[in-house]
């Protein structure tokens, strides 16, 4: 039978690769993610001897320069990220006029494109103006969320302290005390977990709005966004909303039956990646258990640990495990955050990753502009509007 043209043509259109799973659109010296074994590496370090050893500042200096400090290195970039984190006065005044009840998110994102309003250097993209605006970006945003925190709760901003490191700071100004040296070494390994994780979606975004040449700010400000959905930065809220409605383990398996049998999804469970254990989740199951059994969270770790064991036996063969969002409420939660403030808290860890992601591929940049196989008619006339 002879083809037709239109036969031909659909034939030959490229496949589709959804969600652009499989496709390589540059080189990373980065992060290093085998899903199938659960390995992830910062510049070829594995994830748990950087929890274990490293702090955020000398995760956040590995990112930016491919390699590990010296110890004068690391001393002055600590210095100069303490230096950057007073934001302008401007800026809170703006963030006093929020919706009290508005999103954290949403006010983030807000609040971070509102910081380019107060650089005047914020459209220089040369690679040490990228790089200004990174340290910035690091240092600032603790104080920023921080500050959106307090303003929430008609409370002062609490100004930031540079005796502490950037971990323990952050949890500074949140509450306006200094948090115990286990809290303060709690949320700097939840910082490191967290400070990057290849070409994920909100990567990927800050790196594409990046690729039209645009500044530091905007591209930050893409990738908040992409990061607020619930299939990415949002899925630690979501474990918490399903904790409260399983209530205790015994109710676990009887919640978990029902969602496998609607074909819904089971949150902080399953990764576009990871196709064993999310190594971030197993260093995080830790200290989950370490705040369970010192601070009386052993329901909530319990149940999340009941969950954890149905899971893997109904859905571990085919690859579903729980990922890095699993654990980081219980241990956000026992850090005072509330449930609304974990997806701002991922995206405090994650700019260190997002600026060196924007400025390691923008050395050779090239604009990303993807194409889509046209499935619409191939035939159409416009019509006059009376003959419609």
């Amino acid at each position: 039978m002879t083809q037709t043209m239109q036969d031909v043509q659909i034939s030959t259109k490229p496949a589709v690769m959804e969600g652009l799973k499989g496709v390589v659109f540059t080189e990373s010296k980065l992060s290093f993610i085998d899903g199938e074994k659960g390995i992830l590496k910062y510049v070829g370090i594995p994830i748990q001897e950087l929890a274990e050893n490293s702090t955020y500042e000398e995760t956040a200096f590995l990112l930016f320069n491919a390699r590990l400090p010296s110890k004068s290195e690391l001393e002055a970039f600590d210095a100069e990220l303490r230096s950057r984190r007073v934001i302008p006065a401007g800026l809170i005044e703006q963030m006093r006029l929020y919706p009290k009840d508005l999103h954290p998110m949403h006010a983030l994102r807000t609040a971070i494109s509102s910081l380019a309003m107060f650089d005047q250097t914020a459209d220089d993209t040369s690679e040490a103006g990228k790089l200004e605006k990174a340290l910035n970006l690091t240092a600032q945003t603790a104080t920023i969320i921080a500050a959106l925190f307090r303003l929430q709760q008609g409370l002062e901003p609490v100004a930031a302290k540079t005796t502490l490191n950037h971990a323990a700071n952050f949890l500074y100004m949140l509450h306006d005390a200094e948090p115990s040296a286990e809290q303060a070494r709690l949320f700097d390994i939840a910082l490191i977990l967290h400070a990057d994780h290849g070409m994920n979606a909100s990567t990927f975004t800050g790196i594409a709005t990046a690729s039209t040449l645009s500044d530091m700010y905007s591209s930050i400000t893409s990738a908040i966004g992409s990061l607020k959905g619930p299939l990415h930065g949002g899925a630690n809220e979501a474990v918490m909303d399903m904790l409260a409605q399983i209530g205790s383990p015994e109710n676990a398996e009887s919640f978990i039956n029902a969602k496998l049998e609607k074909k819904e999804k089971i949150m902080g469970v399953g990764h576009a990646v990871y196709k064993f254990f999310d190594p971030r989740s197993r260093v995080l199951k830790e200290y989950a258990e370490v705040v369970a059994n010192k601070h009386g969270k052993s329901l909530a770790y319990s149940t999340l640990e009941k969950v954890e064991e149905i899971v893997v036996a109904r859905l571990g063969s085919r690859g579903i495990y729980p990922n890095v969002d699993f654990y980081s409420g219980v241990v956000y939660s026992d850090l005072g955050l509330p449930k609304s403030y974990f997806t701002p808290i991922f995206a405090l860890s994650r700019i260190a990753g997002w600026t060196a992601s924007i400025i390691e591929y923008t050395k050779k940049n090239s604009i990303l502009r993807p194409t889509a196989n046209y499935t619409g008619p191939s035939d159409a006339h416009w019509i006059p509007l009376e003959q419609r």
